[in-house]
């Protein structure tokens, strides 16, 4: 399975080939992969439902605890499902509304490898895997909402969504990391099964507030809403895969991958149901001030994922059956009609809903997926999302905390959504003819079946509910739930309070639709209020950040080297010295037994350091420096570390000569500092070399510790198979860290050749260009 998910990075390294070798037909056949994945996973149904939890290990780095070790239970087939099928008609959808498009190379690159980091995200059972699979999203994610990146507004929102996103993962490490801690355990499955020995522990409240704010952040809860919707200047097949089954999921995977560890606390239950509720109403209300049809959908969206979150807060057997149920049915129905939507905007040439009308007759198949999920997405029966909202309602009623918000905010949503069902689902087909940019027509296959395929499976499990109640949302529920449930869902259960507030909740669903117009007329008086919302803070903070960097740009990163070692050098002496000398005196102790060629050395390397500060030559002060250099070197030597001393002289007199060669195309030694500066200067650099000496001295005399020195020396041979130990602590020891040196060096060397490539670029380009006359105003 591990080498199953992650060829897919491999598959897109060789998109561009494929696209080579295939063309036009690229889509249908790098569909092939998520169909063939979805295949697989259908084949472990049969063993989930039986209650099975499918583990595939893999090692991956043992020292630091991370395996990449996948599960597959009832949860993570569903979201494993939902991404690899609407994957596959994603990118047969994307063939034809990306069709003869430059960059589809570049999106089929992306996509694919977004497809994989999500899977491997909802499959991770360790919190470190998990984690860099969900940083992997956010990238991914970033580059596919800025796939139009000659348009500012998608570089925008493209870098909205990754700030706000990324933030939140900032916050969600240190909590996976207070939940390691908290628990002893880096594996998912062994922290849920640990019963209250987290929810009592004293890292429960931090943890739980950063694991928060990381899925809050992914999956666009509020006050953090505001970047989903801006997310629509990416294509339509990035916005019906991203914004309907997988990226804003993520977070909602989480909370229900966590529940049965975290969950039921009142903390859990406040925040969650609160924070839901809100947001599923936030989002149905801006959903209906929008003529964009992408909006409508997006906002909606994020009503559906407020829901999701209420309903892992409210926590009871009920709720959580409601929360699969509901997680599937929006799938179904949001990705269609994002497609759809893309389908109108391809054809029409708009995406104003107002602009247009009367389009029944000219595309009759993309009318009739539209109408059955919009049906599905207002709640009507019998589709699939009446059921689903029948349950939340039931779940709502059941709730204890905030019970009467709660259900306020949820009818309110609930009546909202329907008119932005009609909205989306009959104002462009029914109606007066409007003309629109383009003539309209009917979308080709590729952009059909993909919409049609999800709308009739939202009909079949509407009508046929046991279908999907007695297998994989059983399995789903129970694990979220933490142990074994039974899930019995039906089209009908009589006539009760549910019923009565979907019925009444369609009637006020209705009657908004038909007075729209006037409602969002009405509506847009309140813009200068929603100019003051969380994203005009999300502004705000952004212009702070480059109003700081521009003055830290200006006063302290001013080009002035001296002015960058002096503000260095005095952090230093500040927080060192005052850790030195007024929390902990110096304890010095040293016994005086210097030899007399021991003195040479070190005066040689006084001498030179203080002539390379006094020489007015630059040859001079290379020289000094250079003996400051084998001064050191041999001060390695007369302590018995030839090793070291060797590479001194290497680098020393590599230096030297390099020094030399550019020597003579450096300007002159120039007066740019006052005496008083000067003084400065020598005051600074005293200061930090006294810093240094009582350091050394004080490191000198203390012991708090046992060296590592005997577990480097009894192991090198043994563990690392080296004798030279130095060697062993960089390739064996160190080995990540040298990885990262050696991984810096390789970008400052890329950098150096691109500097160079450019300005070899901007020689010819002065040679190509003829001179202009001087301007003599």
């Amino acid at each position: 399975m591990q080498l199953a998910v992650l060829s897919g990075f491999v598959l897109a390294a060789f998109a561009p080939l494929l696209h080579r070798w295939f063309g036009g037909r690229t889509s249908l056949v790098l569909a092939v992969f998520p169909a063939a994945l979805a295949l697989w996973f259908l084949g472990q149904v049969p063993a989930v439902m039986d209650g099975e939890v499918l583990t595939l290990a893999l090692e991956w780095v043992p020292s630091l605890g991370m395996s990449l070790t996948f599960v597959i239970d009832g949860l993570s087939l569903l979201f494993a499902l939902l991404i690899t099928v609407i994957g596959t008609f994603v990118l047969i959808y994307a063939g034809g509304y990306l069709k003869g498009h430059p960059d589809l190379v570049r999106f089929h690159i992306v996509i694919l490898a977004f497809m994989v980091s999500m899977l491997g995200l909802v499959l991770a059972d360790g919190l470190l895997t998990m984690f860099v699979f969900w940083e992997l999203t956010s990238i991914t994610s970033y580059l596919l909402i800025g796939f139009n990146h000659a348009d500012l507004e998608a570089r925008k929102s493209a870098r909205q969504g990754l700030f706000v996103t990324v933030a939140g993962g900032l916050a969600l490490m240190a909590g996976l990391v207070m939940l390691g801690i908290a628990g002893g355990s880096w594996s998912l499955s062994e922290l849920n099964a640990m019963g209250d020995v987290l929810r009592e522990h004293d890292l429960y409240a931090p943890l739980l507030i950063c694991l928060l704010l990381g899925a809050f952040t992914k999956s666009a809860q509020f006050p953090f809403h505001f970047w989903l919707p801006n997310a629509m200047a990416a294509p339509t097949p990035v916005s019906a895969y991203l914004h309907s089954a997988t990226m804003v999921k993520a977070g909602i995977y989480l909370l229900a991958r966590l529940h049965p560890g975290l969950g039921g606390t009142e903390m859990w239950i406040g925040i969650l149901s609160v924070v839901g509720a809100l947001t599923m109403f936030t989002g149905a209300f801006l959903a209906i001030r929008h003529t964009n049809i992408k909006k409508l959908l997006a906002y909606s969206t994020v009503m559906a994922l407020g829901t999701l979150t209420m309903l892992l807060g409210i926590g009871t057997e009920g709720a959580l059956i409601a929360f699969a149920t509901f997680l599937l049915a929006h799938s179904l129905y949001k990705g269609a009609l994002f497609m759809v939507a893309g389908i109108l905007d391809h054809e029409t040439g708009t995406k104003d809903v107002t602009a247009m009308g009367g389009l029944r007759p000219l595309m009759p198949v993309t009318a009739l997926v539209a109408l059955i999920a919009a049906l599905s997405l207002a709640g009507v029966p019998p589709l699939f999302g009446f059921i689903a909202k029948e349950l939340m309602f039931e779940s709502v009623l059941e709730a204890g905390r905030f019970r009467a918000l709660i259900l306020l905010l949820a009818f309110s949503a609930a009546f909202l959504t329907i008119a932005v069902a009609a909205i989306v689902g009959l104002r462009p087909f029914f109606g007066e003819r409007r003309q629109t940019p383009r003539v309209a027509h009917e979308a080709p296959a590729s952009m059909l079946i993909g919409p049609a395929v999800l709308a009739i499976l939202s009909l079949l499990l509407g009508l046929t509910p046991m279908l999907a109640g007695t297998g994989l949302l059983t399995a789903a529920a129970s694990a979220v739930i933490g142990e074994p449930v039974q899930v019995s869902l039906s089209l009908w259960h009589g006539i009760n309070l549910p019923l009565l507030m979907s019925l009444a909740s369609l009637g006020l669903g209705y009657a908004l639709f038909r007075r729209w117009d006037l409602v969002r007329g009405r509506l847009a008086r309140l813009d200068p209020l929603m100019a003051r919302g969380p994203e005009a803070g999300y502004e705000a903070f952004m212009h702070g950040v480059t109003v700081v960097s521009d003055w830290q740009t200006r006063i302290l990163q001013n080009g002035y080297m001296r002015n960058y070692i002096m503000v260095m050098v005095l952090t230093l002496i500040g927080l060192v010295g005052n850790s030195l000398l007024l929390r902990h005196a110096p304890a010095i102790a040293f016994h005086v037994d210097v030899r007399f060629h021991e003195v040479v050395v070190v005066g040689m390397l006084v001498m030179g350091a203080l002539f390379a500060t006094v020489t007015r030559s630059r040859l001079s002060a290379v020289v000094s420096v250079g003996i400051m250099g084998f001064s050191i070197a041999l001060t390695f030597i007369l302590f018995s570390a030839p090793d070291l001393g060797i590479t001194q002289l290497l680098v020393e007199t590599l230096t030297v000569i390099l020094l030399v060669l550019v020597l003579f195309r450096l300007p002159r030694f120039a007066s740019l500092s006052t005496p008083v500066e000067r003084i400065r200067d020598i005051i600074v650099a005293g200061s930090a070399g006294v810093l240094i000496t009582l350091l050394v001295l004080t490191a000198w005399g203390i012991d708090q510790f046992v060296p590592i020195s005997g577990y480097m020396i009894d192991n090198s041979v043994p563990l690392a198979h080296g004798r030279n130990i130095v060697n062993v602590i960089l390739v064996d020891y160190r080995a990540l860290d040298t990885l990262g040196e050696i991984f810096v060096l390789a970008l400052a060397a890329i950098g150096v050749i691109a500097m160079l490539k450019l300005r070899a670029g901007d020689k010819a380009a002065k040679k190509a260009t003829p001179e202009k006359e001087p301007y003599d105003g």
